[in-house]
């Protein structure tokens, strides 16, 4: 009779570099208990080698067809979406509410009166006069309090001669 494993099972017993020490602490460090198998050596032709199992899913032919679309619609860019409903109107409502703007925007620019235009510019004069007054009184404040002092000596020297004439 041929045994079956190759090692013997308790090797650390057979060992006589172990000390009686080591053995009483419990397993030596070094070596496993463990006895490994004949056939990973693949030299046995007698043992029947494991061979990985069929899934019956995979190779079910709707499988295969449904897996081969997915593939092609990948590779297109049509992938389906795993978004719920709620989300997809929601987006669908937004989007729309923006392109809804956008066109509202358009035509009001293209549909403007001459009446709107030539308001659009008196508004556009008053914005530049209102700026120049601001800056034109910016810069009195920032003038010297001398200078201020002159110009009203001036105004009340050229208003002094008009009042006695009448």
């Amino acid at each position: 009779m041929a045994t079956m494993l190759r090692y013997p099972v308790y090797p650390f017993l057979q060992d006589p570099c172990l000390d009686r020490a080591d053995l009483s602490e419990g397993l030596p460090r070094a070596r496993s208990i463990m006895a490994e198998p004949d056939y990973i050596d693949g030299d046995c032709d007698e043992l029947i080698k494991p061979k990985k199992l069929i899934n019956p899913v995979k190779t079910s032919r709707n499988h295969q067809d449904l897996h081969r679309e997915l593939m092609m619609n990948q590779k297109r860019g049509l992938a389906p979406q795993n978004k719920p409903e709620l989300q997809k109107v929601m987006e669908k409502r937004k989007r729309d509410q923006v392109l809804k703007q956008q066109r509202e925007e358009q035509e009001a620019h293209k549909k403007r009166s001459d009446l709107e235009i030539e308001l659009m510019k008196r508004q556009q004069k008053l914005e530049q006069l209102e700026l120049e007054q601001q800056k034109g009184e910016e810069e009195q404040e920032n003038t010297p309090e001398f200078v201020k002092m002159k110009g009203n000596l001036r105004r009340t020297r050229l208003e002094e001669p008009q009042e006695h004439t009448p």
